[in-house]
């Protein structure tokens, strides 16, 4: 098997191969011959689907072997050295890659040379057993595609959450790199893991056509979902705990089967509104649920938007503001507002105003042939808004 794979890339070098296909070989490791020499400097495309790769590195002994292949004795000091990883040099071997198909593997970790490959358009990584992706991703410039379903991944790549201008780094968000990606991303694919959080900076992301996230543990989504114009198909099925649908969706393409299962609120612990028999759950963000009553806002809201609006003009230099000016998660809050009135766009901070839309009761209902529990969310930034928002105007 070893001296066949080594004739086929063998041959793929020779005649400049613009693809190489290596699925079904039972590789455990990624292929040195890979790197050999110059690489392959033509290929475009490689497919290594369907193989037992746990990983994309190897490693090799520092020239520690004898002519027999027995490492020689080594000191300490020598022996912390004595292993090189790769593949570090992948961008000089592969050039010009343009996709990279390693769907239906066992790969846990993705290294960090991957973000070399600059050419990259499509990375498909499902059926994995992922449960984060390296933030070396985020300098794929050129990467369209990025396929990560079946995966174990619990939450989307941090910088999902430093989408703004000049980013602010979070604890359990990936590195600004990230984002610089995804910014261009047009399709997400992160069906079947076990996500239970979408990012709202997600709904920034100016390029994405199509976002799929379904078969995940989700109980809510971002309030912002769809307000970007170039957003058109966003898929949620089976996500059985979500109730609650961005009225930002109404007039997309939604696939939400399989949501709105009978839940005991006790259950999820987060904050939530009922509207007769259906309650929705809300983003972990939300600090308070305005009423029709609830005229007068908080402090803290009136404070953000007044601060919000003051600095709007400057918000792609907000490295003015020092982290002593303001407490950390309130300046990140700055940088990407909870979300935007679905009346009048005015930002929001802490407190929304929330009226349900139940989807069976709209002209939509027929699509989905009239059995779903599923509820359109207007998110609203006062009374005013709440009592004149209309869904179908």
């Amino acid at each position: 098997m070893a001296s066949e794979l080594c004739k086929t890339i063998s041959v793929a070098r020779l005649e400049k191969h613009k693809n190489l296909f290596l699925n079904y070989r039972n590789l455990h490791h990624f292929p040195l011959e890979l790197l050999k020499d110059e690489g392959l400097q033509y290929l475009e495309r490689l497919y290594m689907k369907r193989n037992s790769l746990t990983s994309l590195t190897f490693t090799i002994m520092r020239h520690l072997c004898t002519r027999s292949e027995t490492p020689v004795s080594v000191s300490p000091i020598e022996s912390v050295n004595k292993y090189i990883r790769y593949p570090e040099n992948l961008a000089q071997k592969l050039p010009n890659l343009v996709e990279l198909y390693l769907h239906s593997n066992n790969i846990v970790v993705v290294p960090e040379a991957i973000g070399s490959l600059v050419k990259l358009q499509c990375l498909d990584l499902s059926d994995n057993a992922l449960e984060i992706v390296c933030p070396e991703i985020g300098r794929l410039r050129a990467l369209r595609h990025l396929r990560l379903a079946n995966n174990q991944l619990q939450f989307l790549p941090p910088d999902h959450e430093n989408i703004a201008l000049n980013w602010c780094s979070c604890e359990h968000s990936w590195t600004n790199h990230y984002l610089r990606c995804v910014l261009f991303h047009k399709y997400l694919t992160v069906d079947r893991n076990r996500l239970w959080y979408v990012p709202r900076h997600l709904c920034q992301l100016p390029s994405l056509n199509e976002l799929s996230m379904a078969g995940n543990r989700l109980a809510f989504l971002p309030l912002d979902l769809g307000r970007s114009r170039e957003l058109q198909y966003v898929y949620v099925d089976n996500n059985i705990h979500l109730k609650g649908l961005p009225s930002y969706l109404y007039n997309k393409v939604i696939g939400c089967s399989g949501c709105g299962a009978p839940i005991q609120v006790s259950e999820v612990k987060l904050l939530s509104f009922s509207s007769g028999q259906r309650t929705v759950f809300l983003p972990a963000e939300v600090k308070a649920i305005g009423t029709e009553h609830d005229h007068v806002l908080p402090l803290q809201e009136l404070a953000m938007r007044s601060l919000y609006r003051t600095y709007h003009s400057l918000l792609k230099d907000l490295n003015f503001l020092s982290p002593i000016s303001l407490p950390r998660s309130l300046l990140e809050l700055l940088h990407c507002p909870l979300g935007h009135c679905h009346r009048c766009s005015e930002p929001m901070f802490t407190i929304v105003y929330p009226k349900l839309f139940p989807l069976r009761e709209t002209p939509m209902a027929g699509l989905h042939q009239w059995k779903t529990t599923v509820s359109f969310v207007a998110y609203c930034c006062s009374t005013q808004c709440l009592q004149t928002f209309d869904l179908l105007s």
